[in-house]
């Protein structure tokens, strides 16, 4: 017999399905697209270059990312965290690893492009290992912070999922809450944004533009921005008087990255969209070049 576990406070019963499905739809559509992206750079010969080894870092993150809301999602169905304490803090770390990988990582991508199309400088192997690896431990160092007693893991709004708590606004919040931002945000937000300044301004001399040069900054700022303004507010204000069901919306739509970044850095690079295509038909597209950046 099923134990039927009340409401969350705040919550109604389509809200809390409603949640749940929304989570459930962009695990599955994003682990799908970055899962193909995935299979199809290591199946594909011509996709394993070093441009595209970045590409593979932020596919991996977003899977992450999917995996975690694949578990919000089941736990919302529920009506409550069966995990515990201890799977909290796991969640917690786990979203906020794979998050910061993904952002780090796409910064990464941002300036692989810049050199390419600018200084005309090929990127090694060695150095796409060495920004993926730092990528990582670069987020593991501020996903680790919370669990040491820098900032602090705990449930959203809805209770069936975990993240940084940013209900108490104190000291030690609003002291991570800035490093955090400036280093794993707003500088990655400065190089996408002054490296496709650069590439546009080329394209614009050239009058051949590759990719739109303004998308993968739009996404940062669409995707993430509603959730840092949520942590910003928290830190001045006390946001507990702000509606549960309205304190939950910047972590939906954080969840929607995976999907997207599919699209801006995979299914929206004419070379990896033609490697996908040989990958699930056999057939080759030709004049295809090797490079990331041939959108």
């Amino acid at each position: 017999m099923v134990t039927a576990y009340p409401l969350p406070e705040g919550f109604t019963e389509l809200e809390v399905f409603a949640i749940g499905t929304a989570l459930l739809v962009e695990a599955l559509l994003g682990f799908c697209l970055n899962g193909l992206t995935i299979i199809s750079f290591r199946k594909i010969k011509e996709l394993r270059t070093p441009s595209n080894l970045l590409v593979l870092s932020i596919a991996l993150a977003d899977c992450g990312i999917c995996i975690n809301a694949f578990i919000a999602a089941f736990s919302s169905f529920l009506r409550y965290w069966p995990y515990g304490s201890d799977g909290c803090q796991i969640h917690g770390f786990q979203g906020f690893l794979t998050a910061l990988a993904s952002i780090s990582s796409s910064a990464a991508v941002a300036w692989d492009r810049y050199h390419h199309y600018c200084t005309r400088s090929k990127l090694q192997w060695s150095t796409a290992i060495s920004m993926m690896v730092f990528a990582w431990l670069f987020a593991a160092f501020w996903s680790v912070m919370p669990l040491l007693g820098w900032g602090e893991y705990d449930y959203e709004p809805l209770r069936t999922c975990c993240t940084l708590d940013y209900s108490k606004g104190d000291r030690n919040y609003i002291t991570f809450l800035f490093a955090l931002s400036i280093f794993n945000f707003m500088i990655p937000g400065f190089i996408m944004l002054t490296a496709y300044q650069s590439v546009h301004q080329k394209f614009k001399k050239t009058g051949h533009y590759k990719f739109n040069t303004g998308l993968p900054l739009k996404t940062l700022v669409i995707c993430w921005g509603p959730y840092c303004l949520l942590c910003f507010y928290a830190a001045v204000e006390n946001v507990m008087f702000i509606s549960p069901k309205y304190r939950m919306i910047p972590a939906v739509i954080a969840k929607t990255v995976p999907t997207v970044d599919a699209f801006v850095y995979a299914l929206g690079n004419e070379n990896y969209r033609g490697g996908i295509w040989q990958f699930l038909t056999g057939q080759k597209i030709e004049k295809a070049e090797v490079d990331n950046k041939t959108k």
